[in-house]
């Protein structure tokens, strides 16, 4: 851990606690302001001396919620889930504020002021917070706080992670070395880089690496006092929900399923079914004036809805089960199964259950506009609405493709295919197979509502600026 990151951490307490007294002036003087005051007469004596009197043990109070909820954890999260946790443990404070003030009559009676502290509390500590990140960042150009890393390697993986490194100074990783595999030399450099102060952690960047080498390079960074990271394999992303009990003194780890059973299940269908209706309507014009330029570009159809042998364009769904699919046509009529054929030469993942084919001559002008700009699926907001799709969730695929899914790859068919997903925002067209499926896995695994709204928040800005994409 960096000192710096040690640092913020310790200034969390006193920037809230200043936070949180600001919202509580702010709120008593909101309730003074001649708007409200017009609406409602002032019918309670109360100066500002003897309220801060009775705030400040509220504060306190606040501020020891904000522990138990797990705000002041030296591991950072994510923008959403850190608003979210504010969210929650300010909701919690006051609630303890109303259930003391109902039962002890001791505390002011303004319900404004009161209800005007929360809203002000979430926005000024979210605010404060918000900042706070800027400033670190600002300071990780300087090099204050990067971790400097050693990747140990060298798979598509690693090559990822040095691109997504090197392009994102604000993730606060620095690459100091990129090694094939984990060696006796190798330990021998990288102890003399930790005596000189130069390396923080090191990285195995080896889904494939055998058990052995990750228990000795595990041991090393034990020894050596580095930190540890690792990048999940199949097996790790499927069990990354997990409980572990102890009978007769052996731990036993019960893997639980995605929180997308149950009322998961019924939040995430409710949710698809309002925001397709809104984007439907919302995205009408687009989809009448693609359409009309698809007739006006080619002969054929509007949309793609049937194969060259005339049988309906099926995608695999949830649990297995095929569903007609239909988008717009971005290719010349007839012309799909040529990708088995004469196109075969051009696939760009050979190897894999998919097939991609780079600089694709069947599309068409407006079916390269479409395409690049992901035009072309907006039907499938109607196969959302229906309950064949969803919004957030792994690519539907062909039934092709998907007989020959390896079995601990078919976990993606687990819950309903989506329009977008962790893959669709994190390379698209680049990722190889099996990174796609450790993505969805983990999606499946570690589903919210914060995850779903993170991952269509993103989808717009991957569209305009598309990576990966043919």
């Amino acid at each position: 851990m960096k000192r710096s990151e040690l640092f913020f951490t310790l200034v969390l307490v006193p920037l809230d606690y200043l936070a949180l007294t600001a919202a509580t002036i702010a709120a008593f003087f909101a309730r003074f302001h001649p708007i409200f005051t017009d609406i409602r007469p002032i019918t309670f004596d109360l100066d500002l001396q003897n309220y801060l009197k009775v705030v400040t043990p509220i504060i306190v109070l606040f501020i020891l919620v904000f522990t138990t909820t797990g705000l002041y954890k030296i591991i950072r999260y994510s923008v959403a889930k850190e608003f979210s946790r504010i969210i929650l443990a300010c909701s919690a404070s006051m609630a303890l504020v109303f259930a003391i003030s109902f039962f002890s009559r001791v505390l002011f009676e303004s319900r404004f002021i009161a209800i005007a502290a929360w809203v002000f509390a979430i926005f000024f500590v979210c605010l404060e917070r918000l900042l706070l990140r800027a400033l670190q960042r600002s300071l990780l150009r300087f090099g204050i706080g990067m971790h400097r890393v050693v990747l140990v390697g060298q798979t598509s993986t690693s090559d990822a992670l040095m691109e997504e490194f090197k392009a994102h100074k604000r993730l606060g990783f620095q690459i100091i070395g990129h090694h094939k595999t984990f060696t006796k030399a190798l330990a021998k450099e990288l102890r003399n880089l930790k005596r000189q102060d130069l390396i923080d952690e090191i990285i195995l960047a080896d889904p494939e690496s055998t058990r052995q080498q990750t228990l000795e390079l595990i041991a090393f960074t034990e020894q050596e006092h580095l930190g540890f990271r690792y990048s999940a394999d199949l097996f790790t992303a499927a069990i990354g929900r997990s409980i572990i009990h102890t009978y007769a003194g052996v731990p036993v780890i019960e893997v639980q399923k995605t929180p997308l059973d149950g009322w998961g299940a019924i939040y995430k269908r409710l949710f698809d079914i309002t925001a397709s209706s809104i984007l439907i309507v919302l995205t009408s014009p687009i989809i009448l004036a693609a359409a009309i330029a698809i007739k006006l570009d080619s002969r054929g159809p509007i949309l793609f809805s049937k194969l060259d042998d005339g049988s309906s364009c099926q995608r695999i769904g949830q649990e297995g089960k095929p569903f007609q699919y239909f988008k717009l046509r971005s290719m010349r009529p007839g012309t799909h199964s040529l990708r088995y054929s004469e196109l075969a030469g051009q696939d760009t993942r050979k190897g894999t259950p998919l097939v991609k084919i780079k600089d694709d001559p069947r599309v068409t002008r407006v079916g390269n506009f479409i395409r690049k700009f992901s035009i072309d699926e907006l039907p499938e907001l109607f196969l959302v609405f229906s309950g064949k799709m969803s919004l957030v969730g792994p690519r539907p695929h062909l039934p092709e493709e998907v007989d020959n899914y390896k079995p601990e790859q078919r976990k993606v068919m687990t819950i309903k295919p989506g329009i977008t997903g962790m893959a669709q925002i994190s390379g698209r067209a680049n990722l190889n197979f099996d990174d796609e499926v450790r993505l969805d896995t983990y999606y499946i695994e570690h589903w919210s509502p914060w995850l779903d709204f993170y991952i269509l928040l993103k989808t717009p800005l991957v569209v305009l600026f598309p990576k990966g994409t043919y």
